[in-house]
């Protein structure tokens, strides 16, 4: 009696460990299969031109167009697209943001004043523009890591080609589609997300 007492509870214990066992392994299936977290804009605080803070989680349920910008580029006349893009949105709960930055052939030079001064004189720009940063390489800015790197924002890897590549954003605060350069910010494929 003893023997098959024993001989049921070895049985019923291996079940037991079996079954843990298929436990843990469908755990760890699916821990892999879990999808990449995505990460949202509003964790950034930035310096805007006139050296004030700038929380991005300021702009919640708002579509963002994050566009790194250049005062000497053959593409600075953008700078009048994204403000028409602005003036005309703005009440729908759209925002451009704009990051001067000097990585493309040094057409950023000038200071925050300067740069205030320039966009203001020339282009008539009310959008928010922040701080001069780097969009690229060893110093690129943090919120350009979030934006460049899949594993930071959820959704692709991208590199900024030059001056004025946008960067959609939704009214999450999740990275939706990367535009180049060359593409008009009164193109229909950035005025037609706006509007969806």
């Amino acid at each position: 009696m003893k023997k098959i007492f024993f001989s049921a509870f070895t049985a019923l214990s291996l079940i037991g460990c079996m079954n843990n066992n298929a436990q843990n392994n469908n755990t760890a299936s699916a821990e892999i299969a879990k999808p990449m977290e995505k990460q949202s804009i509003y964790q950034f605080k930035v310096t805007d031109l006139s050296g004030e803070e700038f929380d991005f989680a300021s702009l919640k349920g708002k579509k963002i167009l994050v566009v790194n910008t250049a005062s000497k580029c053959g593409l600075t006349p953008q700078y009048e697209g994204l403000q028409a893009l602005y003036d005309q949105y703005q009440a729908q709960g759209f925002v451009v943001v704009g990051f001067p930055a000097n990585n493309f052939m040094s057409q950023e030079p000038g200071t925050s004043a300067e740069i205030a001064t320039f966009c203001q004189k020339n282009y008539g720009v009310t959008f928010p523009m922040m701080g001069k940063i780097s969009v690229k390489g060893d110093d690129m800015a943090p919120i350009y890591q979030f934006l460049t790197q899949r594993s930071k924002n959820g959704v692709e890897d991208s590199e900024v080609g030059w001056n004025f590549q946008k960067y959609l954003i939704d009214e999450n605060g999740f990275v939706v589609k990367v535009v180049g350069p060359q593409t008009s910010p009164t193109d229909p494929e950035i005025v037609d997300w706006i509007k969806s």
